[in-house]
C-alpha cells in the first residue's frame, strides 16, 4: 500500500479514491479462508476514504490527543504487560481486559500481526493514532460487552461504524448482518441496530486516555463513556444458543 502523504495540516486533503475491485478481491478470499483476517483490514483501507485522516484530525484537536501524540505513547506496550495487567483489582478495566482476552486465549500482538501492512504510513503521527484505533478494538469489546462469537463482532463493527463513519467498516457490518439475519435471525437487525444507536450516543472512543482508564473500574469507565449494556444482543444471543442446544 502506498505510503501517505506527511501533510499534517487540518485543511482540505485530497479525497483518496476507494478501492472497490481490491475490497471485492479480499471479500473472496475471506470468504474461501475465515482464518485469513487480515483480509478485513484490506477490506476497510480499501472502502474507507479518508475516515482515518478525519478521524485524526478530530483526535489531534482534541487535548487528550494532543497529549497521547506529544507523549508518543505505544498502547499495544501497555497491553501486552500482563504482569502489570494483574497488579490490577478484577473489577477494573485493566482486570476485565485481561480476564477477556485469556478467556479468549487472544493477545494484543494478533491485531498487531493481522493489519501490519495495512498502517505503513509515512506520518508518524497519523500512524499512531492508526495503530492506536487498531489496538484498542479488543478494549471496546470489554466496554460494550459485545463477544467475540461471530454475532458480537458484527455488533461492534456497528458501534464503531457509528463511532468513526468508516465505510469500510459499515460495508463489512452490513454484511455481517445479512450473513447472520439468515442464520440466526430478524433479531440480528434489531441487535445490531442497538449497536448502532449506542454508538452514535456514547463518548467518541477513540480520544480516551486508555492508558489511565485502566486502573478505573469496569462499570465506572462505561458510565463515564456513556456505553449501555447490549440487552438486544445478549437476548437474541441466548436464544439462539438455547435452540442450538
Amino acid at each position: 500500500m502506498a505510503a501517505l502523504s506527511k501533510n499534517t495540516g487540518t485543511g482540505p486533503q485530497k479525497t483518496r479514491r476507494m478501492q472497490p475491485i481490491v475490497a471485492w478481491r479480499a471479500l473472496q478470499r475471506l470468504i474461501a479462508d475465515p482464518e485469513q483476517t487480515e483480509q478485513v483490514f484490506v477490506i476497510i483501507r480499501a472502502m474507507s476514504g479518508n475516515a482515518l485522516e478525519k478521524a485524526f484530525r478530530r483526535f489531534r484537536s482534541t487535548a487528550t490527543g494532543q497529549r497521547i501524540l506529544a507523549g508518543k505513547r505505544d498502547l499495544v506496550s501497555v497491553l501486552q504487560n500482563r504482569e502489570r495487567l494483574r497488579q490490577y483489582d478484577s473489577a477494573t478495566l485493566a482486570g476485565s481486559y485481561l480476564k477477556f482476552v485469556e478467556t479468549e486465549q487472544i493477545s494484543a500482538d494478533g491485531l498487531v500481526e493481522a493489519s501490519q501492512d495495512e498502517y505503513a504510513i509515512e506520518n508518524e503521527d497519523l500512524r499512531r493514532f492508526g495503530e492506536r484505533m487498531r489496538d484498542q478494538h479488543d478494549l471496546w469489546h470489554v466496554v460494550t460487552g459485545y463477544g467475540r462469537d461471530t454475532f458480537g463482532e458484527a455488533c461492534l463493527l456497528a458501534f464503531t461504524y457509528a463511532q468513526t463513519r468508516n465505510r469500510g467498516i459499515g460495508i463489512i457490518a452490513l454484511m455481517g448482518m445479512y450473513k447472520l439475519s439468515r442464520e440466526i435471525g430478524p433479531g440480528v437487525r434489531s441487535a445490531m441496530w442497538q449497536a448502532y444507536r449506542d454508538g452514535r450516543k456514547a463518548a467518541w472512543l477513540p480520544e480516551q486516555d486508555w492508558e489511565t482508564l485502566l486502573a478505573e473500574p469496569l462499570e465506572t469507565v462505561r458510565q463515564q463513556l456513556r456505553v449501555p449494556p447490549p440487552q438486544k444482543y445478549r437476548a437474541v444471543f441466548q436464544d439462539y444458543q438455547l435452540a442450538a442446544g
